[in-house]
């Protein structure tokens, strides 16, 4: 049976986005709780070994994969997004998973990625990839043989914040991620984590979510993507 556990979809503690009227994320886009034990024709997949099983997603690469797995969600774009997931480790190897914000019309950055949340047991990594780590330039200096110099690395520190947290292993969590304008904002099981301002996270046409396992044994439920505002004009 399914989980009649209620989902939250708000921060308790104070936030940067603590002054928005209420409802800002009003649009639904897409809402998933797996119940019908199968991926409905939205889902896209990439080098992804995932299945629904008994009511929930179950993150799998598939062995000797050079990638992990990724599920995705498509449409059309908009800038300000709430991702809101249930999620469990099942087991140490589990390492983290990703939600990712892309835009595949982007050809700025490698894949169109253009901001991420990470979460493992022990943090949450949130990395500006637009302006960041795979911003075209800089992901072909760290591929190539001299990799990326003192420079480099000192600007790639200011595209990512790292926040410490603790979570329990096959006990059911609630992540819920927001973007508005600049800014992500991270909340784990109805508490604020801390939030992250970079230029890259602005972009007005994101495209794409998705979740990606690294590298298995993580289970999820309850997967809502909403926008915020009005509806994003047509190019």
């Amino acid at each position: 049976m399914k989980s009649s556990i209620v989902f939250l979809t708000f921060c308790v503690a104070a936030t940067a986005f603590a002054a928005d009227p209420a409802g800002y994320y009003n649009r639904t886009i897409f809402t998933d709780d797996f119940s019908s034990n199968s991926f409905g024709p939205r889902w896209g997949h990439y080098k992804s070994g995932s299945v629904v099983k008994d009511g929930v997603l179950v993150g799998i690469t598939p062995e000797k994969s050079d990638h992990s797995a990724v599920d995705n969600i498509r449409f059309p774009g908009e800038r300000d997004l709430e991702v809101s997931v249930k999620f469990r480790f099942v087991s140490e190897k589990a390492k983290s998973f990703n939600v990712w914000f892309d835009d595949k019309d982007y050809k700025g950055s490698h894949a169109g990625h253009i901001c991420s949340i990470s979460v493992s047991p022990t943090g949450v990594n949130i990395a500006d990839a637009k302006t960041g780590n795979f911003r075209n330039d800089i992901y072909e200096k760290r591929k190539s043989a001299a990799g990326l110099n003192d420079a480099d690395k000192a600007f790639l520190l200011t595209k990512t914040k790292r926040l410490p947290v603790k979570l329990t292993l096959q006990d059911w969590h609630t992540l819920v991620v927001r973007t508005k304008a600049d800014s992500v904002e991270v909340c784990l099981d109805g508490k604020a984590v801390g939030t992250f301002q970079s230029e890259g996270v602005a972009h007005d046409h994101k495209t794409l979510v998705s979740l990606t396992t690294n590298p298995v044994d993580v289970h999820y439920d309850d997967f809502n993507i909403k926008a915020g505002g009005s509806a994003a004009a047509k190019p």
